[in-house]
């Protein structure tokens, strides 16, 4: 499916925009990111022409964007995800004429987009990294939730699948968290928009399986994990904690009971900063690349459902982030 809205060229910034998919965490942090041009003064018809690309997740479908989006002088290219960042790193990585902000990505490090977050953009892309680093994700998990050893963890074989596995495979070895043990399983990449609903069909079987089995259940890094379909369905199927991945996993009830997240809103503001510091002209290696802000949410009457204590620090840490 493509999504494509143009406006007459000749204003002032010209700005491409490519989504991985047309979803969370995608929408929020474009719509965002948008929002906070237009306060910085940057209105779409006015001074701002903008064109639009979902990819569906497809990298053919990359590939015919960039064919058709190459040659037509953008002063910014904002990419939205992982499949996003990757197929036009394939294209254009290191070629100057271009300039990405990269948004919701998952490991821009290892994908060799950046060499860390502490150096100058070694070439020409810089922007946000969407996870909470994993450390700090098991440690919530310990902290709030400390009687959970057994963990399952069903996910799905994509690009920042495998990138957040390579993490926690490592991670885990350290002494710090030898007392989490992680149950592996993996669904296939359904490549669509709704390709999330259909991996979530796939994961049954792992739930009812890795049920009996765990103490808990965490979302995955990917599209299956920040989507409402996995969400229910694992609180369908089992009466064990979700540990969710993005704020609406918690705070629209789909079934988690906390969750350690990147603030998707204001990632969108902070890269809405970058974007206007990149179209009037700030170098792109003067622009650090950044990890994601961290927000905690916390659903109490799912905690009471499963008779899970939530510390009282965690509760004020989420502030108004909390069903009750």
């Amino acid at each position: 499916m493509i999504l494509i809205f143009a406006l007459e060229s000749g204003f002032a910034y010209d700005l491409l925009i490519i989504d991985s998919q047309a979803s969370d965490p995608y929408v929020p942090v474009r719509q965002a990111m948008m929002a906070e041009l237009e306060k910085r003064g940057f209105i779409e018809g006015q001074n701002l022409n903008i064109k639009f690309w979902s990819l569906a997740n497809r990298e053919g479908l990359a590939r015919r964007a960039w064919l058709m989006e190459k040659d037509l002088d953008y002063d910014l290219i904002f990419l939205n995800g992982t499949v996003a960042a990757t197929s036009l790193r394939d294209f254009a990585f290191g070629d100057f004429k271009y300039r990405f902000l990269f948004g919701a990505v998952t490991d821009p490090v290892g994908l060799g987009l950046i060499k860390d977050f502490t150096s100058p953009p070694p070439s020409n892309f810089t922007g946000i990294a969407y996870p909470v680093p994993v450390r700090e994700r098991l440690r919530f998990i310990r902290n709030v939730l400390p009687d959970v050893q057994e963990i399952g963890y069903i996910y799905a074989d994509m690009p920042q699948s495998q990138s957040y596995l390579k993490w926690l495979q490592e991670i885990l070895q350290e002494d710090e968290f030898s007392s989490l043990n992680f149950h592996f399983r993996v669904v296939e990449f359904v490549q669509s928009e709704s390709g999330h609903v259909r991996m979530a069909m796939l994961s049954e079987e792992y739930i009812k399986e890795l049920d009996p089995l765990v103490d808990a259940f965490l979302s995955s890094n990917d599209q299956m994990g920040v989507q409402p379909d996995f969400a229910q369905t694992v609180r369908r199927l089992s009466d064990k904690p979700l540990i969710g991945l993005g704020e609406k996993d918690v705070m629209d009830e789909w079934g988690a009971v906390i969750s350690l997240f990147p603030d998707l809103e204001q990632m969108g503001i902070q890269l809405a900063g970058m974007a206007e510091q990149l179209m009037t002209g700030t170098e792109i290696g003067e622009i650090a690349p950044r990890w994601a802000p961290i927000g905690v949410a916390i659903n109490l009457r799912e905690a009471e459902r499963l008779g899970i204590s939530i510390p009282e620090a965690y509760i004020k840490r989420a502030g108004d982030r909390v069903v009750r």
